[in-house]
């Protein structure tokens, strides 16, 4: 099991678009601009606009300097975690040092801070950007971003058509389709005619793998993705779950949170705290052994408890 040796590092973890890839943490957990219905880590207590250096940039510099000298291993290097990378004012340093090293560099955000020139101009170092795009208009955007009150659907849709305008990397947008929300044929045709001015070079299709912040948001089911993936162009991707060949690390983790679950149920944050490991981190984890039915999930009052199945 890997030791807590860094603050801001996690992994490198299984991902379903970038294989093994480097997490890089640069805020508090849940320092977001939305408060999304399907993410897998909660809600979001306070939602921010507030752009500052929530941890320490040279700090964050030197753990992955470290890293990349004593292990050195990962697909990509991605600038993820537990709240919305942009929000950290320096973030652009970071990927300006991630810019010269051999491991490609992504950016995941949600995108609401891409209408600020700095915000964009810091944004293009990344060789990979990766958006959300699960809306068409404000009602819907409301419905499932539920975004701070001084967002607008149609500002954070220019700042994305801006960012692209002047931005010759790879750029990637997730799509997060939910039952009864924003996944019949007709909605989805609406967020692919958006979807077409930002000449993404690929589009991916998701859905819920993990338990979500509201209980209300279902998962699409795989059949029913792949009935939607045409109406987008380039054609759309599925989002499954990491298949790649997972190295001795990946299931040393899996096998002794499974132990662990198989000797009582815990929630994702004790599962954080008895191994040092980063929420996301724990929840890829999850993810994979849920999928492969070796654990399940269950609410309890406010809290979501995972356990291990009788497979």
């Amino acid at each position: 099991m890997k030791q807590p040796d860094y603050r801001y590092l996690f992994g490198p973890v299984p991902s379903r678009r970038f294989g093994r890839s480097l997490g890089i943490d640069l805020t508090p957990y849940k320092t977001c601009s939305l408060d999304c219905v399907f993410c897998q880590l909660g809600r979001t207590p306070k939602k921010t606009l507030e752009r500052k250096a929530y941890v320490p940039t040279t700090d964050v510099i030197a753990e992955i300097d470290h890293w990349l000298k004593t292990d050195g291993e990962a697909d990509y290097l991605t600038l993820s975690g537990s709240g919305e990378p942009t929000l950290h004012s320096e973030f652009g340093q970071v990927l300006a040092f991630l810019r010269d090293q051999p491991i490609p560099s992504v950016l995941l955000t949600n995108g609401t801070m891409l209408n600020l020139p700095e915000v964009q101009k810091a944004a293009a170092l990344a060789h990979v950007v990766k958006v959300s795009l699960s809306a068409w208009d404000q009602k819907s955007f409301e419905w499932v971003n539920r975004p701070h009150r001084k967002i607008e659907f149609r500002s954070f849709f220019q700042g994305l058509k801006a960012f692209r305008a002047g931005f010759s990397g790879q750029l990637w947008l997730e799509v997060f389709l939910l039952s009864g929300i924003n996944a019949m044929a007709k909605d989805v045709e609406k967020i692919a005619a958006l979807s077409r001015e930002l000449s993404p070079d690929r589009i991916h299709l998701n859905t819920i793998a993990r338990p979500p912040a509201e209980d209300f948001a279902a998962a699409v089911s795989m059949e029913r993705l792949e009935e939607l993936t045409g109406l987008f162009d380039p054609p759309a991707q599925i989002a499954a779950v990491f298949s790649g060949e997972r190295s001795k690390t990946i299931k040393a983790n899996e096998e002794t949170i499974l132990a662990m679950l198989k000797r009582r149920p815990c929630t994702i944050k004790q599962i954080e705290s008895a191994f040092g490991m980063h929420i996301n981190e724990a929840s890829k984890y999850l993810g994979l052994l849920m999928k492969s039915n070796q654990v399940c999930s269950e609410r309890r009052k406010t809290a979501v408890y995972y356990r291990a199945t009788d497979k």
